[in-house]
Order: structure tokens, then C-alpha cells, then sequence
């Protein structure tokens, strides 16, 4: 029997060794975790504001039995005004946006540095401790703590598991946006099904059990999670991952800015709409209490249908991604200027699907375009850049529980929407800024430019003479004397790629009348001789990072002299 786990242990190791697999199990563990952690961002919607009242209702219950105890009368004074509660309960539901908010600036770089997966298992273990943090608080301050928590996970675990996407199928567009838009489905997924999903378990079996489920699929995810990446003993190879760009300089790029932009704009009315239009629909149409629950859960499919459709044209036609957004910030604008409009159940359904549809759209275009901007215009690193696309996610829900309520209670509901979808009609030509970015061309540095080139007649560049002498070199033990100085060996380097022969592949020999002609400032008489020393055969890291080095030492203009043989 012990044979046989192995021996099932030993293939899932081996499968597990295929990039493909693991890249498609990676991407379970991302979408699962973006699952959860919008779950448990709408599933306290039916919870809270029950619970809460009865909070209050108990604490007012004692205030009046103390007061009565004390011969006070009825007790006067210890009533809480509802308005109070409501916004009691708009600050809650902003906080985990509002934090999340706080420190996505900083995750990001912090991803850039570290990789993709140490974040998202700091993430996942955040939102397993918020989970059971809900679970189990009876009190305001409790419940807020948990939001609060709840939020500085998602910084993590939603920034790494998009910027990973998106790095682990980098090689062909077609397949990160599909993969992409398979992530925004799980996304809409948790947040349309979270309300009736938290609302049946809380009648069945009160507040704590539908955090303990989501708190048990969290430590689940974060096991798999473990047992895929061991993310603590890779340590080594993230070292050759180039250096991402700071999120303030990300921004200031005019084509992610536009981006980002879009990004909040269509996401505002599905942010502003959620903590106001259950008071509207019992108001206007007398809705019942199952009707507000299902508001938004037909949503889901035409939500669904706009990732399908985006993702087949971007395959099919991959420099109209920015009509693609455009047309979901029309179709976002007019269906919410149709919302006011509607006067039972089942014509405010069609608006409603209008939004998730355009928001659809517009994500499913917008985000691998986020992705190949980066590709094309920076280091091909993706923390920041998703943390700007969070960023962007996070103002709008920052902003909607609070100023949402307010905008209601002084200009009406009506003028609320027709102001979300005039400002999505107003900015959807600003995407046209993005029509010619499937143009730009990848910029390439010197290094990958004089490793990767072919020569003229078709045979390999210098990175893989260099790749296949470096085992060689270690095998012989070759210590070289790097006795020259900074300016001096670059130009060593530089002669020999120059003179670099297909009929010799596999060596790589500096020439010594280059090293010896090469211009260079007035040196002393110690460091002349050193110069005209023949260059012995010196491989490279198969990575470039030794060229790198060389290429950045010379540009110094140092003329203080090296010392002492490095071996290589």
C-alpha cells in the first residue's frame, strides 16, 4: 500500500516538472485565491448590516435596562440613530479598499523584488487569518480590524497572482489574455455568487459558518500552493530577473496612465451601485428582501459571455484591444443611465447585465494590455504594473461605500447614475491613445542585443558560444586576471564579440592588439603594462550578468587599477 502512494507521489512530482502543468496548476491556486478573496469581500453584503443592527439593538436593550436600574426613567438618549449605523456600516465595507489602497504601492515593488509566489502565500495566509478573524468577532471594532486585514492581504495575494498570470504566459498574447480572462471569471464569480451564498448560510446556521468555509478553502489553496512552488528555496534564480520599474515611474508612462484610468472609470458603477441600490429597489419597486439578494447574480453570465467574446477577438484581432474597452465604457455608460429608468425586477436585470458585460470588456482588453506595455517599454516584470490595475480597482470601492450614500441622500439617485454613465461615455475616446500600441516595438538593451543576435549566415550569437563554454571553463577550473582596468577589459570584451568566428564556437579569446590600441585616460606606468598582458580565455555567466557588469564598470571612467586573480 506504501508502494503505491509513492509511486502516485513520485508521478505527480514528475508531471509536476512539465512547465505547462505547473503553470496550469499555478493557475488554479491564483484563481481559486482571487475567488476567495472577492467572495469574502461581498459575502458579509446580507451579513453585516443584520448583524450589526442587532448589536445595536442589543446595546441599546442594556443601556435602558442599566439606565431603568439606575431610576433613570426610559432611558432616554441611549437610542442610535440609524443614519449613524449606515455609516458605521459604509466605512466597514470601504476599509479593506482603503487600505488595500495604502500599501498597494508598496507591494508592488516588493513583488518586483522578491517574485510572485512568496507574496501570494503572504497574501492567502492574511486573508485565512481574516477570515477566522470575522468568524469570531462580536464587536464593531473586531469586524472593522478583519476588514482592515482583509485588505492587506489583497494587496498581496491580488497584485502577485495577476502580475504571475501574466508572466507565466508571456510568450504568446493569445494565451495571457485567455488565461487572464479565466481569472477575471473566477473574480466575477466570487463577487456575484458571495451575497446569496453568505445570506442562505447565515439563516441555516448563523454568522461564523460561511467564514469557516472560506476559511478552510484559503488554508487549502495555501498548502497547494506550498507544495507546487516551495517559494522559499528558489531563491537563487530570482536573482537574474531583471529590476522592475517603480510604481511613480509605471505611472507617468502616458499609456498606462490612460489604462489605469479606464479601469477606474468603468468599475465605479458596479462600486457605487452596490451599497445604494438595495435601498432603491425597496423604495421604488418594494423588492423583496431574496430580490435585493439576487440583484446581481444573473450578472454573472453575460459577464461571463463578454470574457469569452473579448478573448476570441483579441486572438483573432490583437490591435483592436482598445476598441474593445472602448465599446464596454459605452455600453457601461448607457446601461447605467437606464438604471433610474426601470421599474420592476425583471427590467432592472437588463442594466444591471449591460454593466458586467461592459466591465467585462473593458478588463479582459485592458489587462494584458498592462502587461505587454510593460513587455515593450520596461523590464518585463509585473508586480507594479498590476499594482497600479489594483490601484485603480481600489479607488473606485474606496470611494463607493462612502461618497456613494451621500451623493444619494443630496442629488438623488437618478442623477447618481447619470453621472457614473456620462463619465464613462466622456472617457472611452481617450482610449484611442492605445490604437497604435500593438506597433511599438520591443526596446532591446545592449546586453541582450550583443547576446541573442544571429550572425549574418544564420548560426548562433555569442550567448550560446558563451552557454557552452561555461561548463567547460568550470570543468578546467580557468581563473582569469582581470588586471586591467574597468575600460580596458570592456574594450577586451567587446573586440573579441566583434572578431568572434563561427569556425571557433565554442571559444571565446580576447584579441590583444584591440586591448592594447584601445583609447584610454592617462593611467599609470604599472597599469600600461598590465594593458599589453595577453587576455587569457575568460567564459561569461550564460545569464549576461558578468557582461552587464563589465558594460557598467566601464562607463564609471574609474582608473583606479583591479588587483588579484578572480576566477571565474
Amino acid at each position: 500500500m506504501e508502494s503505491g502512494s509513492n509511486g502516485v507521489a513520485t508521478k505527480v512530482r514528475e508531471a509536476m516538472q512539465d512547465p505547462k502543468r505547473q503553470r496550469t496548476v499555478m493557475l488554479v491556486i491564483v484563481c481559486v485565491a482571487l475567488l476567495l478573496d472577492n467572495m469574502l469581500y461581498m459575502v458579509i453584503v446580507p451579513i453585516i448590516p443584520d448583524y450589526l443592527a442587532g448589536l445595536e439593538s442589543e446595546a441599546e436593550a442594556e443601556a435602558k435596562a442599566q439606565a431603568q436600574a439606575r431610576g433613570n426613567g426610559t432611558g432616554a438618549g441611549a437610542t442610535i440613530a440609524p443614519v449613524n449605523l449606515d455609516v458605521k456600516i459604509g466605512v466597514l465595507f470601504a476599509s479593506k479598499a482603503i487600505l488595500q489602497l495604502a500599501v498597494n504601492p508598496l507591494s508592488g515593488p516588493f513583488i518586483d523584488r522578491v517574485g510572485y509566489d512568496v507574496p501570494l502565500l503572504i497574501g492567502l495566509t492574511v486573508m485565512f487569518l481574516s477570515t477566522c478573524v470575522f468568524a469570531f468577532a462580536e464587536s464593531y471594532g473586531t469586524l472593522f480590524a478583519a476588514r482592515s486585514l482583509q485588505g492587506l492581504g489583497s494587496a498581496f495575494a491580488d497584485t502577485s497572482g495577476i502580475a504571475m498570470i501574466a508572466d507565466r504566459y508571456g510568450d504568446e498574447e493569445a494565451e495571457r489574455s485567455r488565461a487572464l480572462g479565466l481569472a477575471l471569471a473566477f473574480i466575477s464569480f466570487g463577487s456575484l455568487v458571495a451575497p446569496p451564498f453568505g445570506g442562505i448560510l447565515y439563516e441555516l446556521a448563523g454568522k461564523r459558518v460561511p467564514f469557516v468555509v472560506l476559511a478552510c478553502v484559503c488554508l487549502a489553496d495555501g498548502c497547494l500552493l506550498l507544495a507546487v512552488t516551495k517559494p522559499f528555496s528558489n531563491r537563487i534564480a530570482r536573482q537574474n530577473v531583471p529590476a522592475g520599474e517603480p510604481v511613480h515611474r509605471l505611472i507617468m508612462d502616458p499609456y498606462i496612465a490612460v489604462v489605469a484610468g479606464a479601469l477606474t472609470v468603468c468599475n465605479i458603477p458596479l462600486a457605487f451601485l452596490e451599497p445604494t441600490i438595495a435601498g432603491w429597489m425597496e423604495g421604488t419597486m418594494r423588492a423583496t428582501k431574496w430580490q435585493v439578494g439576487m440583484a446581481w447574480l444573473p450578472s454573472f453570465f453575460p459577464h461571463v459571455l463578454g470574457v469569452y467574446v473579448t478573448v476570441k477577438l483579441a486572438a483573432r484581432y490583437p490591435s483592436m484591444q482598445w476598441f474593445y474597452g472602448a465599446v464596454g465604457m459605452l455600453i457601461i455608460g448607457a446601461s447605467s443611465c437606464v438604471v433610474p429608468a426601470c421599474k420592476t425586477f425583471a427590467q432592472l436585470m437588463l442594466p444591471l447585465c449591460g454593466i458586467c458585460f461592459g466591465i467585462a470588456l473593458v478588463d479582459t482588453a485592458l489587462l494584458p494590455t498592462l502587461a505587454f506595455l510593460v513587455d515593450v517599454r520596461h523590464a518585463s516584470v509585473y508586480g507594479s504594473v498590476y499594482a497600479i490595475a489594483d490601484i485603480s480597482y481600489s479607488v473606485a470601492y474606496a470611494l463607493g461605500p462612502v461618497v456613494a450614500g451621500n451623493i444619494v441622500h443630496t442629488m438623488g439617485f437618478a442623477q447618481l447614475n447619470l453621472g457614473m454613465g456620462l463619465a464613462n461615455v466622456l472617457y472611452a475616446p481617450t482610449l484611442l491613445a492605445l490604437r497604435r500600441v500593438c506597433q511599438i516595438k520591443p526596446s532591446r538593451s545592449e546586453r541582450r542585443i550583443l547576446l541573442d543576435e544571429e550572425e549574418e549566415d544564420g548560426s548562433a550569437g555569442l550567448y550560446d558560444a558563451i552557454r557552452m563554454e561555461e561548463p567547460r571553463a568550470k570543468r578546467k577550473g580557468l581563473c582569469a586576471d582581470t588586471n586591467t582596468t574597468n575600460s580596458e577589459t570592456y574594450n577586451a570584451y567587446s573586440a573579441s564579440a566583434n572578431t568572434y568566428s563561427t569556425s571557433t564556437p565554442n571559444t571565446y579569446t580576447a584579441n590583444n592588439t584591440n586591448t592594447a590600441n584601445t583609447k584610454t585616460p592617462k593611467i599609470s606606468t604599472n597599469t600600461r603594462a598590465n594593458t599589453a598582458r595577453t587576455t587569457t580565455t575568460t567564459p561569461l555567466p550564460a545569464d549576461g550578468s558578468g557582461l552587464d557588469a563589465m558594460i557598467a564598470s566601464s562607463r564609471s571612467q574609474s582608473e583606479e587599477e583591479s588587483s588579484g586573480p578572480e576566477c571565474i
